[in-house]
């Protein structure tokens, strides 16, 4: 398969790329502003290769296509794992602030999807990793309005974009994840100790990407055993 996954330098979205490289066959695309060290990626499958793209996804233009297509010439799966958390107080968030957290959590995926769309395979998967901040009807928190209404509106996009790509059998699904012990949760929550760690989850998400799209589209799943 070829596999793309965003935000892929650290936490949840490094443990997802060792995973894919482990089996045999796949193709991964890392993606993330900050430099992904291939070193990381201690075991390749047979016929597996990792190519790290450092890219800021708050500014994709046609060299990002490039990039991609010089490696690849059809998408199977792409994970959209990166994302932006600024915690301050409603009255101290910025125009700065709000940009900043929509450019990365919404409008980049909308853009990367927009632009990669004639080059998904037949019975591709698109998983979009949301948060349960912004799944209705779950606990909010102080601090993380922006971020939880960034994440809810690519809630929204999901649902969106699965039903526009149904003739083109091309799956859409959301995973809103609650705690996970990453660098993201402990800015969120200083102190707090979440029952889960980034392979745990990278494990689930894989799965997910890899089986959930025969039986499901245009959905958003909670993946919670608590939120803080």
């Amino acid at each position: 398969m070829n596999i793309i996954i965003t935000g892929c330098s650290k936490g949840i979205g490094l443990e997802l790329a060792k995973l894919f490289c482990k089996d045999t066959d796949n193709f991964v695309i890392g993606i993330s502003r900050t430099k992904i060290e291939k070193s990381l990626i201690k075991e390749l499958g047979n016929n597996s290769v990792f190519v790290p793209i450092s890219y800021d996804l708050q500014n994709i233009t046609k060299d990002l296509y490039d990039k991609i297509f010089m490696e690849i010439k059809t998408v199977d799966v792409l994970i959209n794992n990166a994302g932006l958390l600024i915690n301050k107080s409603f009255e101290e968030l910025n125009d700065t602030d709000f940009d900043d957290m929509f450019n990365v959590n919404v409008k980049s995926v909308f853009k990367l999807i927009q632009m990669l769309l004639p080059h998904f395979s037949n019975n591709s998967h698109i998983v979009n990793i949301s948060s349960m901040g912004g799944f209705q009807g779950s606990a909010k928190f102080k601090g993380l309005s922006l971020y939880s209404s960034s994440k809810a509106a690519l809630n929204i996009l999901t649902e969106c974009m699965a039903e526009e790509f149904k003739e083109m059998n091309i799956k859409v699904n959301s995973l809103s994840l609650g705690a996970v012990d990453t660098e993201m949760l402990r800015l969120a929550f200083p102190g707090y100790k979440a029952q889960l760690n980034p392979i745990e989850m990278a494990d689930y998400i894989k799965k997910f990407a890899e089986n959930s799209h025969h039986y499901m589209n245009g959905k958003i799943i909670p993946v919670s055993i608590s939120t803080p």
